[in-house]
């Protein structure tokens, strides 16, 4: 496999995975990177959703044989490329070895084509959202500052660090309410996990600050018109924080 590929992920739901996931692919885009977002959310898709597209084959339909992968392989909004699953499948609900299969293989195919791959996982610790971050070579946590949003992001980062061996994770801290409060939550963050996952071990675990973004109310309205943050609002605070994590990750 060619292309970067990274996890974007989450401890719970409602923390704007997905809507960060094809933001800064819409920023890496204008970077002149060649990526494809990959709905790795297989049972409860919502990609097609945040973009506003109405896929007639998805990753469901390869992996029953019932159409090819170039086939599903559709342009969004702010070209880039996505790939994206069915939702309400049951199926893809747990791992089975065929979902590990097909999973893998449709990977394998598209990394070479893109600069960059992002695998838009389900959140939490599941064995297919765990599965699914480590076919990944970079992991992004998003968290809100919520306490919930945190305890789930540290537990992630632990399933992580212990299953997986990640050293190095980055962190995006969505929906900050004043400027630097991510830079605090990393370093809380940090804190539990040199005392409780990297205690004891050689090489402990860097949380890495990737970006914060803000609280925007130009947020919620791009969600309700279902667009692109940075093409319905492009110089919203919000706007200009995605594109920074987008600057951050090329570099």
């Amino acid at each position: 496999m060619t292309g970067r590929i990274m996890a974007v992920t989450s401890g719970k739901g409602g923390v704007g995975k997905t809507f960060m996931a094809a933001n800064i692919a819409a920023a890496l885009s204008r970077r002149g990177e060649r990526v494809l977002v990959l709905d790795a959310d297989l049972g409860l898709a919502n990609l097609d959703v945040v973009l506003n597209l109405y896929p007639k084959i998805t990753l469901h339909d390869v992996f029953t044989g019932k159409a090819e992968l170039a086939e599903a392989i559709l342009p969004a909004p702010g070209g880039f490329s996505v790939l994206l699953a069915g939702s309400g499948l049951v199926e893809y609900s747990r791992l089975t070895p065929e979902v590990r299969e097909q999973l893998l293989d449709v990977i394998q195919k598209v990394a070479p084509r893109y600069d960059r791959v992002l695998l838009d996982t389900g959140a939490g610790i599941s064995d297919v959202v765990l599965y699914a971050v480590s076919l990944a070579g970079e992991v992004m946590v998003v968290a809100t500052p919520e306490p919930t949003s945190l305890t789930d992001a540290y537990a992630t980062i632990k399933v992580l660090a212990g299953q997986q061996q990640r050293r190095t994770i980055q962190l995006v801290v969505n929906q900050s309410s004043r400027l630097g409060e991510g830079r605090v939550i990393r370093g809380q963050l940090q804190q539990v996990v040199d005392r409780f996952v990297s205690n004891g071990t050689e090489t402990p675990l860097k949380l890495e600050l990737t970006g914060e973004v803000p609280t925007d109310l130009s947020v919620r309205e791009a969600v309700q018109r279902r667009q692109l943050l940075l093409e319905a609002f492009p110089g919203s605070p919000a706007a200009k924080a995605v594109a920074a994590i987008a600057e951050k990750l090329a570099a």
